[in-house]
């Protein structure tokens, strides 16, 4: 039989018992299974599939709830806790955290995953035999992904973000279409493991997309009118903003530009809900 090793799964024979749980054997090496990684009873007289980890003493142990991420096996984990001295502690569906180390992470820690962010990833042993998670690269996900068909363009998706460069960041949405979101069409930093949302600017000949964060410009109008609308409401219906307004005053008070402000008051005027005068504006229910 192969040597014991972390992150993988084995079967192992019942050794004997003990006050914390029991001892399994291959013949040669005797591993602990814990009472707390007992996911049922244990039959003394069969052979019994564990997963190895390694336990806070660093000693191998087993437990019977198998992770479908192992060594060679990827799926997606959850980001549990960050540490700036080690890197990012994730959980694969065992007692025990595994950790993504910072070597294996962006240089800066605002860019690394955020406890409850996806992560796909593997395992895999250092030089030591210490067990850590690791990364899926360009290739694992190109093995997951499907293309995006034409239809997409102009869609809203979600997606996770597995990959950082300076440009912007790559990413897969819940439907598995592989794409790139460029860093001027985000609204902040972007971060591993982050689900943003986002619409479809390009399907690219391979059926990879490209997104952008910003709101469509009708999308944008709207959040333009409901800004100048709760202003209006809190001074009584009035305000001493029209189109013939200075760009500096509307940027100052709305910061918007002054074109967008008047695209945004000519869709309230349109829709009968304001009227302009003498430099005012205001709520057509409203009188001077």
């Amino acid at each position: 039989m192969d040597e014991l090793k972390a992150g993988t799964v084995v079967t192992l024979n019942f050794s004997h018992k003990a006050p914390f749980g029991y001892f399994l054997t291959d013949g040669k090496q005797e591993i602990l299974l814990h009472e707390n990684d007992a996911a049922g009873p244990v039959d003394e007289q069969a052979p019994l599939k564990v997963f190895l980890y390694q336990d806070h003493q660093g000693r191998l142990a087993a437990t019977m709830n198998i992770p479908d991420v192992r060594l060679g096996m990827y799926n997606w984990a959850t980001a549990v806790s960050m540490h700036k001295k080690y890197g990012v502690f994730v959980d694969i569906g065992i007692n025990k955290d595994i950790l993504l180390s910072k070597d294996d992470l962006p240089d800066e820690w605002p860019d690394w995953p955020e406890a409850g962010d996806k992560v796909y990833v593997s395992l895999k042993l250092d030089k030591k035999d210490r067990l850590f998670a690791k990364l899926a690269d360009e290739s694992i996900m190109n093995v997951i992904s499907v293309p995006a068909s034409g239809e997409m363009l102009n869609k809203d998706v979600d997606a996770t973000v597995y990959r950082l460069l300076l440009e912007g960041a790559h990413f897969i949405t819940d439907d598995g279409f592989l794409g790139f979101l460029h860093q001027k069409e985000t609204n902040g930093r972007i971060r591993v493991g982050q689900v943003i949302h986002g619409r479809v600017i390009d399907v690219k000949e391979d059926g990879s997309i490209n997104l952008s964060m910003h709101p469509r410009s009708y999308e944008l109008i709207d959040e333009h009118t409901a800004a100048i609308l709760h202003y209006m409401e809190g001074r009584g219906g009035a305000m001493p903003f029209s189109d013939k307004s200075l760009p500096e005053d509307i940027r100052n008070q709305f910061s918007i530009s002054k074109g967008d402000f008047k695209k945004a008051l000519g869709k309230l005027m349109k829709e009968k809900k304001l009227y302009q005068e003498e430099g005012w504006s205001y709520f057509t229910e409203v009188k001077k």
